[in-house]
């Protein structure tokens, strides 16, 4: 049972005016970190699996302690043992708030059962690690004692082979004391350049609050039908049904309109790919972060960009460091003519249309015919023309739209860029690594840890810190609220 004295201690304390101290749980490089820091909650610890997140998330929020910036292992890891380690002291008093959120697979195989029994009877589970991800997330609730619980994770959280996972934590945490309310936000609808839907889980001690409340919209736009099936689709399990979901806020169309990716992008350096390749300064290997770009302001700086330039504590300085991007000369002149908004199938009806020409041009300098699938045929198409089924891929590319916000960043996009095209046809390239950053709302101060291909992982695996910002600022209301 939770110890109640320790919750009003912990609760008496943030009223007299003492930040909250966060854990944060498989924390990634800190996106859910750095939004709640903004809001001025003290980032205590961290977990990470990830070598490179968890020295990314050392390295933003507890500078020059290598402590901070150790890799560990949840399953590994007892929660007095953690605390001792980073002279926290005793686990029940070291945080007032437990965020994070267990990833997705961890949820894979417990749906043969409801979580609240895993959650009582862990040895029948003590095989399947991915449960134990989740029992390991309650092991450091009942050992820390928080006052507030935040969990993050994708919708389908709401629908996971049709079994509610949401609702059996929720059930697990309202067994614990608290009161608990989960529901889906998009973060374009908070100051993000991007669609991004993403399932909040709240709870909050019962000693401290009686309802969980959720940040209203700041942003108003109209998601295309493929997020509003996403959503549809996680929310089929709650018709009809009572349970501790609450309906999403809804974005007004007279709030200002969503910040777009010409917004969030266009005062960085412009990179042209085709000339780069030509003059030898992007070549094969690894990008690492040690050239640095001038970051001249260029074009004009936006309210936006000015955010990203000077968030408190993450101001950027004259020179970028990550500005990097990847070595694809096969697809640069591809990207140059596609049209914003074209996805792969159009990408490779035009490399089909371009190979013709090159073809043509070829046949006609020597007089003589090029014949098809031969290997002068075959190698001419190898240099033009993806080799990708385009009915089997048909959203493995797409070029951005300047005047709208991006499509949802995924960690793939350390595997490629190709869902993130820049839209600037005279640039022809995907995005940077401090592009994705600003798509996620990462103010230009943040240092990504490793080079290119896990930095962007890091990334598209995070939580946009300014929808964790307004999340943490209405936690923190209720925090402190003497309504209780």
């Amino acid at each position: 049972m939770i110890d109640l004295k320790v919750i009003r201690s912990k609760a008496a304390k943030l009223k007299k005016g003492q930040s909250p101290r966060v854990l944060d749980l498989f924390s990634g490089c800190g996106g859910l970190s750095l939004g709640f820091h903004a809001a001025g909650f003290n980032i205590a610890a961290a977990i990470e699996y990830n070598k490179e997140a968890a020295r990314s998330h050392g390295v933003n929020f507890h500078p020059g302690d290598p402590a901070h910036s150790q890799a560990r292992d949840i399953t590994q890891t007892q929660p007095q043992d953690f605390t001792t380690a980073l002279n926290l002291g005793p686990a029940t008093t070291a945080f007032d708030v437990i965020i994070g959120g267990p990833p997705c697979q961890a949820f894979a195989r417990v749906g043969r059962s409801k979580l609240r029994e895993v959650a009582d009877h862990p040895e029948a589970y003590r095989h399947d690690q991915r449960a134990r991800l989740y029992i390991n997330y309650l092991d450091y609730v009942d050992a820390c004692i928080p006052l507030a619980v935040v969990m993050e994770n994708v919708p389908d959280m709401l629908n996971h082979g049709g079994h509610n996972i949401a609702e059996e934590v929720a059930e697990v945490l309202f067994n614990r004391g608290y009161v608990c309310r989960y529901t889906l936000l998009n973060a374009v609808h908070y100051g993000v350049p991007q669609m991004r839907e993403r399932m909040f889980l709240v709870a909050i001690h019962r000693e401290v609050a009686d309802t969980v409340a959720f940040p209203g919209a700041t942003h108003a736009y109209d998601l295309p039908t493929g997020y509003e099936g996403t959503r549809s689709c996680a929310l089929k399990l709650l018709v009809g049904k009572s349970s501790s979901y609450s309906p999403a806020p809804v974005a007004q169309a007279s709030l200002p309109p969503a910040i777009t990716a010409k917004q969030a992008l266009q005062d960085l350096p412009a990179i042209d790919a085709r000339k780069m390749l030509a003059t030898g300064e992007l070549k094969r290997g690894a990008r690492r972060f040690d050239l640095p770009v001038s970051w001249k302001g260029e074009q004009q700086l936006s309210p936006y960009g000015e955010l990203m330039r000077t968030w408190p504590g993450f101001a950027g300085t004259e020179e970028i460091f990550d500005h990097v991007i990847r070595y694809l000369p096969r697809d640069y002149e591809i990207f140059a003519r596609l049209n914003p908004g074209d996805q792969y199938p159009e990408a490779f009806k035009m490399a089909e249309a371009m190979f013709a020409e090159t073809l043509r041009k070829a046949e006609q300098a020597s007089g003589k015919k090029i014949k098809s699938n031969s290997s002068a045929w075959k190698a001419l198409r190898e240099r033009i023309v993806p080799p990708y089924d385009p009915g089997k891929f048909p959203n493995k590319w797409r070029k951005m739209e300047a005047d709208a916000p991006s499509r949802t960043l995924l960690a793939h996009l350390g595997k490629d860029s190709y869902s993130h095209i820049h839209y600037a046809s005279e640039q022809a390239r995907t995005i940077s690594v401090r592009e994705a950053a600003r798509l996620q709302s990462f103010p230009d101060g943040f240092v990504f840890c490793g080079t290119m291909n896990p930095a962007f992982q890091q990334i598209g695996n995070a939580v946009p810190p300014l929808l964790a910002k307004a999340i943490a600022e209405t936690l923190l209301q209720q925090l402190v609220s003497d309504g209780k």
